[in-house]
């Protein structure tokens, strides 16, 4: 069975908190080896970092952009003390879930792109790639990565084609998930298909953003139709999809995009060493 890596993975929502080890246990059953879990505000550090610790997988301390409107000054000097603190755990793999998000509505642009800046400083302070959360925001994330350059993954990534050679050229994979299994996602597939297979790896950013065979869409929903929940589980599935547009086996699919991650998170080398060599 191919071994996976779900490089983005909120095992910490509350959607997961009564049955979070009985979903990790699925995934694992499933050929995912290894869950990255990234945090999206201060208050989730500790509970990332424990559940890393408990199931052998690893995680991320960072502020999302959703989050910037509560969030303080203050979390940014936690969030420096912490990685610093934490320098010597080999399961703090990046700094993330950090970005821009110009799609949701309300939300203040300017202090958003003041805590992606503060962020990416404390990636190049504490030499860690990031996670970075791309939404309607490509280029104006492009923008400040040529200004504060640091490497790591562009999760769910779904921009161009210039913008995707443009994140790579900076030393960024791209994350591919179950946007990626909707046949009317056609610019995300021709991505998937036609990019360096260098440029991807793979993710679920469970509970969100389900796969096509989980979705229900608004009259699905009315009719009373629960919307499924996305779990890491449903990441060989969802390999098997762009195994199948780049016309690969699976398992190759799996080999390439492990050594992805591997390279976008240097510290998960060794956390998936005993793994991959057995």
């Amino acid at each position: 069975m191919p071994a996976y890596v779900d490089t983005h993975c909120h095992l910490d929502a509350p959607e997961f908190g009564a049955d979070a080890a009985a979903v990790r246990e699925r995934a694992a059953q499933a050929g995912v080896a290894h869950c990255v879990i990234p945090a999206v505000q201060a208050g989730a550090f500790d509970a990332v970092r424990t559940l890393a610790h408990r199931w052998g997988d690893s995680y991320a301390l960072g502020i999302h952009p959703l989050c910037t409107g509560e969030a303080r000054e203050a979390d940014l000097a936690e969030l420096d003390r912490r990685l610093g603190e934490l320098r010597g755990d080999p399961r703090l793999v990046a700094v993330g879930e950090i970005g821009l998000d110009h799609f949701v509505p309300g939300l203040d642009r300017e202090r958003q792109a003041f805590f992606l800046r503060e962020q990416l400083r404390l990636a190049r302070r504490h030499r860690l790639p990031v996670i970075l959360h791309v939404r309607r925001s490509a280029d104006h994330l492009l923008k400040h990565l040529r200004e504060l350059p640091v490497g790591g993954i562009a999760h769910a990534f779904n921009g161009s084609g210039q913008q995707a050679r443009a994140f790579v050229e900076l030393g960024f994979k791209l994350g591919f998930g179950g946007a990626v299994t909707f046949e009317r996602a056609l610019q995300l597939r021709r991505l998937a298909a036609d990019l360096p297979l260098s440029a991807l790896v793979l993710e679920t950013d469970a509970p969100d953003i389900p796969p096509h065979w989980l979705y229900r869409t608004a009259a699905d929903r009315a009719a009373g139709l629960a919307q499924g929940r996305n779990e890491p589980a449903e990441l060989p599935r969802i390999a098997q999809v762009v195994a199948g547009l780049r016309g690969l086996p699976p398992d190759a699919l799996a080999e390439a995009t492990t050594g992805n991650a591997c390279e976008a998170l240097p510290r998960l080398r060794s956390l998936l060493a005993p793994a991959r060599s057995g």
